[in-house]
């Protein structure tokens, strides 16, 4: 079998290399890249089985990366290893799993033996390995009643660009109401007042996105990525 670790982190890169060399032999033989978009040359040239993923990388992060691999070889197996379990990583990490794919997710802050488990649940086992408290945020992410759906995600996004109601719905293709309906339904998703509510002292644009933070549903990452978006539809779609 044939490893391919993708990690910018000399340290952290050289400490799974040598914590597969002398645990999991089966991922033998290994290579190493510090770069997510050379991760996707050499994952083309070496065709490895295994991949172990960082989730922000230069050039390209994470998610880019799997989901080119994925789109060219969907058999391929990832352990993605990150620091990170925000929401939005395991939101867009669902939308890209190829059917029947196996995978695994490992926070950099479990112990080396959660990292050996997991490859050798993928690569031995054919068996999806998640980390527990990963887990637990893919439930409230797909499956809980404050789940997003795309359309709800996409108004918080477009909130937090600083998009008015109006952007919204020019953006969107919708009519004024009904981006203020999407809205009204992401305010309930993340618990917040909305303005006409009596008493209310948010607004609950700003509260939205507050709440949007916290839960990992966004980070400068994405919002850097989503503002590169909208720049390129604005200059595509002149007013």
């Amino acid at each position: 079998m044939k490893t391919l670790i993708v990690e910018d982190n000399s340290v952290q890169r050289a400490h799974v290399e040598r914590l597969l060399r002398e645990r999991v032999p089966q991922a033998l033989p290994l290579s190493a890249v510090d770069d997510g978009a050379q991760a996707v040359v050499r994952a083309r040239q070496e065709l490895p089985e295994l991949l172990v993923l960082d989730m922000q990388l230069p050039g390209a992060n994470g998610i880019e990366v799997a989901r080119a691999v994925w789109k060219e070889r969907p058999d391929t197996r990832i352990v993605f290893w990150s620091q990170f379990k925000d929401e939005i990583y395991v939101r867009r990490l669902a939308q890209i799993v190829p059917p029947e794919t196996v995978y695994g997710y490992v926070l950099k802050s479990s112990p080396d033996e959660k990292l050996v488990q997991a490859v050798r649940a993928v690569l031995c086992d054919e068996q999806c390995w998640l980390d527990r408290e990963v887990r637990g945020v893919q439930v409230r992410a797909l499956q809980s009643p404050s789940a997003l759906t795309e359309a709800e995600y996409e108004a918080l996004i477009d909130i937090a660009l600083g998009l008015t109601d109006r952007g919204v719905a020019r953006r969107r293709y919708l009519s004024r109401r009904g981006a203020q309906n999407r809205l009204h339904s992401l305010y309930m998703k993340l618990g917040v007042e909305r303005e006409e509510e009596p008493g209310s002292m948010f607004s609950p644009r700003n509260r939205a996105v507050f709440e949007g933070l916290r839960r990992g549903l966004v980070n400068t990452d994405v919002l850097a990525a989503e503002n590169a978006a909208l720049e390129r539809w604005i200059e595509e779609n002149p007013e």
